[in-house]
């Protein structure tokens, strides 16, 4: 593992960051997840550093720097295009909200800022230039070890931030890794902090764990460790067989976000609920109206054998953009549900992706006539009649597409105004 971080490709605007600082007198260090990735030989995302020197000295050793959070300590140093996040060593006092601390103390000592960190394998510091590792609480262990364990008492690192009971799953979902079993067993009796949690926080955590080659396990261990009740109860209130068949179907999915919610929630609520639930967790609009419409169409294997016509309705509903994820949804739930319908799924879908590439006319503005076309013909100005005649029309081209042209469509309005008159 160590060659791994002694291997790593660090970008050079970040040691140029680290060395300046040196050169200066302070301690600096990578810290935190860049360390973590880099320990396992994984590419970090982003590096984040943290120093002896105080934000204004940090301030002062460089040509830009933005004061991102200078009163937690943090400034974004930029050099060349590239934006480093420097923060100073720091110790934080009581957390009177279950997120925040309520005062920030900065510090000299690199092994007292790692000591408020959450789990042992973020709590590591590394110096590429003296090829230093601070590791004053076994993260390479754990590491090696497979495990998630909070830094010194659990209990007290979740009392503090309500976040982190739900990140210990995350993480343990994303890595693979097991729960501590003190880390584990202090989430139940911290869950008053964790509902004090912003939704939005919660939700970003979800899809990361969601989108995770482990979804499956993740869910399961949100359940036994109480939190998914919190935000997520028509799934934690499940029957064990109805959950099971919801958290493999969800695993089964393309890893898109709407995709494994809609297969995880579509045997157990509505589409309305299930767009309900997306609100809930702060999905933006977009993203809970397509669970709502995923989750009212999912059942596909009721549409075995619809005709034509029902299937253009369906797709008429549904908006052939969306039917690829439709589509997704419905087989991973006959995957696990009904394995043995899935050649008459394969059909269906054949079918369904076949009148989508004809395509037909679905809607109103894809009728050969437009309102003042359908005015003209009926020899009427604007009036509700319009828009009978216009959904009479929509519903005869949705049984036969080629009826759709302006000639075929005039000869239909004049004889659906003539059988009106009678």
């Amino acid at each position: 593992m160590l060659a791994n971080l002694h291997n790593a490709d660090i970008p050079r605007p970040v040691l140029d960051v680290l060395r300046r600082l040196r050169e200066l007198g302070f301690a600096v260090f990578l810290v935190g997840g860049c360390v973590r990735d880099m320990v396992r030989g994984v590419p970090p995302k982003d590096f984040d550093v943290t120093t002896s020197a105080h934000p204004h000295e940090v301030q002062g050793a460089f040509k830009k720097v933005i004061p991102t959070g200078i009163q937690h300590g943090t400034v974004t140093v930029v050099i060349g295009g590239t934006h480093v996040e420097v923060t100073t060593f720091r110790s934080e006092g009581d957390y009177h909200d279950g997120r925040r601390p309520s005062s920030v103390k900065f510090e000299s000592d690199i092994t007292e800022d790692l000591s408020r960190r959450d789990f042992t394998i973020n709590a590591m510091a590394y110096d590429p230039i003296s090829k230093e590792i601070v590791d004053p609480f076994g993260g390479q262990a754990d590491l090696q070890a497979r495990v998630i364990r909070c830094v010194r008492d659990a209990h007290e690192r979740f009392s503090e931030d309500g976040l982190r009971p739900l990140r210990a799953v995350r993480f343990a979902a994303v890595l693979g890794f097991t729960l501590e079993s003190a880390t584990r067993a202090a989430i139940p009796p911290t869950l008053p902090v964790f509902r004090k949690v912003a939704l939005e926080r919660v939700r970003e955590e979800l899809v990361k764990l969601l989108l995770s080659p482990r979804a499956e396990s993740g869910i399961v261990l949100l359940a036994e460790t109480g939190l998914l009740e919190v935000f997520l109860p028509e799934l934690a209130r499940a029957d064990a067989e109805a959950a099971r068949l919801a958290r493999a179907a969800a695993h089964g999915a393309p890893a898109e976000v709407e995709i494994r919610l809609a297969s995880l929630l579509a045997d157990l609520v509505t589409g309305p609920q299930a767009r309900d639930i997306g609100m809930r967790l702060k999905f933006p609009n977009k993203v809970a109206d397509l669970m709502g419409l995923l989750v009212e169409h999912a059942a596909l294997e009721k549409r075995f054998a619809d005709a034509d016509p029902a299937l253009r309705r369906l797709l008429a509903r549904v908006g052939l953009g969306q039917l690829e994820p439709l589509l997704a949804v419905a087989h991973a739930r006959i995957q696990v549900r009904a394995p043995d319908r899935l050649p008459d799924f394969l059909k269906l879908q054949d079918r369904l992706r076949a009148l989508a590439a004809a395509k037909p006319p679905l809607s109103a503005k894809e009728l050969a006539l437009t309102g003042g076309d359908i005015m003209a013909t009926l020899g009427v100005g604007p009036s509700p009649i319009v828009g009978e005649a216009t959904r009479y029309l929509v519903e005869t081209v949705l049984d036969e597409p080629a009826l759709n042209q302006p000639e075929k469509l005039k000869e239909l309005l004049r004889t659906w105004q003539a059988g009106k008159g009678r």
